[in-house]
């Protein structure tokens, strides 16, 4: 497809000497020798480039230009001025004029600047739709939460959207959704225009992590052949979320918690500062607090991170949400599939409920595909989902007879257990609310090692703790 370009000048010889050089470089090339007349056919013709003279009778070129960019903002153009007129060429730059060209001109001139500026258009209209498809594939609507805790999760997210620069940390399991989380808090806010870059800080091998948040310049490494733009420049105006941030080395910490303070940082083999407008959501399936205690994290960084903190519980304690996850999910493949969406049997939601969900949602939509991919009946039955063969999740067991049993303390030397059980007939609820009393009175009220005498990570501790109403 030919690129559109408009020539307007009213110098005839002008424009019949541009007219043959862009022609000859493939381009359809349309011509209007005033201002009004170049105003009407930008609007129709609706053109890629404009070469617009400054000096046109009538109105002139930059108030051609203005009225151009009125009904079309992202129109571009290349004025065309006097030699020495450099003050209308600047305030044609103020106007909105990509760039401008002296009289009296060469032919290779004119070929680099359409070809450059029409580059330039084309890449920018590229970065337009992958934008507006990210927010096409990303609705609201697709965000199951029917258990009322992961509802109080979305209001809360959404709420936290509604400020531009509030770092986020969302805690959680592996495949609970937090990057689903992190897009929503980036595509219903301010900034929802801007980038969304994700960048998993657990899968880049440490001595490149720098070059790849902050970009490098050519040599500044073995192998770099060309300067390259870091995730932190890619997301300017927009988000970017750092995924499995828990597991960068100290180092990279440091210099990650320098950018968030100064809100500016150097591409490695640079000494050029660059300011950015990034909003950082960062994510980890780490229990923070312990990696702190153990010295694998800073708590400087930790805090700078949680300004706005999320945790988000495993699935197997939102279970509310395991069947519309489930046939979202399988209906999904089926359509792509070309195949009818079966239906769950009551006995096979009874085993997709008490089923652990150790890999969460992920683990959810994998065991669907696979479904729909070996599995071609109208009805799901338990023996369609035989593979899941890890032993479902159960309350554990009363004793059979009173008496105490032998346990790990929080030092992790063997005692009797220091915990009682209640009465019979108490509700599971009731049971989580008692031990986890008794762990902050054992404890002293120590949230960490609480969480490490119940077998939980601190983050699922301080749900159970906002989820129960009990104060540490």
């Amino acid at each position: 497809m030919k690129h559109k370009i408009l020539i307007v000048d009213d110098d005839q010889a002008i424009r019949t000497m541009l007219s043959k050089v862009l022609v000859q470089e493939g381009y359809d090339v349309a011509m209007a020798f005033n201002g009004e007349d170049g105003v009407k056919m930008a609007e129709d013709k609706n053109p890629d480039l404009i070469f617009l003279d400054i000096g046109l009778p009538g109105i002139n070129g930059i108030e051609a230009l203005g009225k151009i960019k009125k009904n079309n903002p992202d129109q571009a153009a290349i004025m065309i001025t006097a030699e020495g007129s450099i003050e209308s060429a600047v305030a044609a730059m103020k106007a909105g004029a990509r760039n401008y060209i002296t009289k009296p001109f060469h032919i290779d001139e004119i070929r680099l600047l359409a070809t450059e500026t029409l580059e330039t258009v084309r890449l920018r209209r590229e970065v337009h739709i992958l934008r507006s498809t990210q927010r096409d594939t990303f609705s609201l609507d697709d965000v199951i939460a029917q258990s009322e805790s992961f509802k109080k999760i979305i209001h809360l997210a959404q709420r936290i959207a509604q400020s531009e620069t509030t770092t986020v940390l969302i805690e959680g399991e592996t495949g609970t959704g937090k990057e689903v989380l992190a897009k929503l808090i980036h595509y219903t806010g301010s900034r929802s225009e801007g980038p969304f870059v994700p960048i998993n800080c657990g899968a880049i091998p440490k001595d490149l992590v720098e070059s790849e948040l902050f970009g490098s310049e050519k040599g500044a490494y073995t192998g770099s052949t060309q300067t390259r733009a870091g995730k932190f420049e890619a997301a300017n105006g927009g988000t970017l979320f750092l995924d499995e941030v828990g597991e960068l080395s100290p180092d990279n910490q440091i210099k990650l918690l320098r950018v968030l303070e100064e809100k500016s940082f150097y591409k490695l083999g640079s000494n050029k500062n660059i300011q950015v407008d990034v909003r950082i959501v960062a994510a980890t399936n780490r229990d923070l607090q312990v990696a702190i205690a153990e010295g694998d994290f800073r708590e400087d960084l930790y805090y700078r991170l949680n300004v706005a903190g999320i945790y988000i519980p495993p699935l197997r304690e939102r279970q509310e949400d395991i069947i519309p996850l489930a046939e979202q999910f399988i209906h999904e493949y089926s359509a792509s599939s070309g195949k009818p969406t079966p239906q769950f049997s009551p006995e096979a939601e009874e085993r997709l409920l008490t089923y652990e969900w150790k890999g969460n949602v992920r683990e959810i939509r994998n065991t669907m595909e696979r479904l729909v991919l070996l599995e071609d009946g109208e009805i799901v039955t338990p023996e369609n989902l035989d593979f899941l063969r890890i032993p479902t999740w159960r309350p554990a067991p009363k004793p059979s007879a009173p008496g105490p049993t032998n346990e790990l303390s929080v030092d992790g030397t063997a005692t009797e257990s220091p915990f009682k059980l209640p009465p019979e007939g108490v509700v599971l609820d009731d049971v989580n609310k008692n031990l986890i009393q008794q762990a902050l009175s054992i404890t002293g009220g120590n949230q960490v090692r609480a969480a490490k005498l119940l077998g939980l990570t601190r983050g699922t501790l301080r749900y159970r703790l906002d989820k129960y109403g009990i104060q540490a």
